[in-house]
């Protein structure tokens, strides 16, 4: 290991790979049996889990940019098993939340930013260079492809499908696949459900209920009451029922007319 710098009180657990000019500052740790590459930056109040694989030129823990922050200590939270290419930055959190949460067996690809205060669950793929910004929420196995920006606040929900160059500014509710400028439902994520056990039955429980969601796009509240009316409750029913209930953006829009 050339050239690398260890604080005397990080934490490192077992078999850790470190690469060259890679530096880890104070009050950071990190679980057994992470590797971490070449160039690597960990800042101040970094806690990272076991089996990671952190890439080339990453920094991980940067101070929050927001003009609000004032120095208070805060954290960047990562689990276990998390994939994080090169040139990746994830910032630590603000007093809103402070900390920024990264969950497990994620694959965050080169150049993507994740900024402060986010929240991204487990399985997700966040893709080549998209944009994050402050106290965005992004469920578990979303996948979010390359270039995107996501607005700042926005809420992205579990088993998303969000394709390349998009613009976040709504949100955008679990189970589906999203598209267009601006943003649209475009169906189901019929491959990422399919390939986490939804059976047929539960794929045209979801179609159905989204063709009354957009279909009273005018009229959600009137929309939402048809559908617990009509559909017997499920958890599916009822994340969709919540999501959109507490949606404070409002969420994206139907088909193209």
């Amino acid at each position: 290991m050339k050239n690398t710098f260890v604080h005397k009180n990080a934490a490192l657990g077992y078999n850790i790979n470190l690469g060259n000019f890679t530096t880890i500052e104070d009050d950071v740790i990190i679980g057994d049996n992470t590797y971490i590459g070449n160039n690597v930056t960990i800042l101040s109040g970094t806690r990272i889990g076991e089996n990671c694989q952190i890439h080339s030129n990453a920094i991980l823990g940067g101070i929050p940019q927001d003009l609000k922050f004032q120095n208070e200590y805060t954290l960047l939270e990562i689990g276990n098993s998390n994939t994080i290419r090169e040139f990746v930055t994830i910032n630590r959190g603000t007093a809103s939340k402070m900390k920024t949460i990264i969950g497990n067996s994620n694959l965050i690809m080169s150049n993507a930013h994740i900024g402060h205060d986010c929240i991204v669950g487990d399985n997700c793929v966040i893709g080549f260079s998209v944009g994050m910004a402050g106290e965005v929420w992004v469920g578990d196995w979303s996948n979010i492809s390359g270039l995107t920006a996501v607005h700042q606040f926005s809420i992205i929900g579990e088993h998303t499908m969000i394709s390349g160059l998009s613009r976040v500014v709504k949100d955008i509710p679990p189970y589906i696949m999203a598209a267009h400028d601006p943003l649209q439902y475009l169906g189901l994520n019929l491959v990422g459900l399919k390939r986490r056990g939804f059976d047929s039955d539960k794929l045209e429980e979801l179609k159905a209920i989204y063709r009354i969601l957009f279909q009273q796009k005018r009229n959600t509240k009137f929309a939402l009451q048809l559908i617990e009316k009509e559909f017997e409750q499920t958890e599916e029913r009822d994340k969709i029922l919540d999501f959109v209930n507490h949606s404070k953006r409002g969420i994206i829009k139907g088909y193209r007319e």
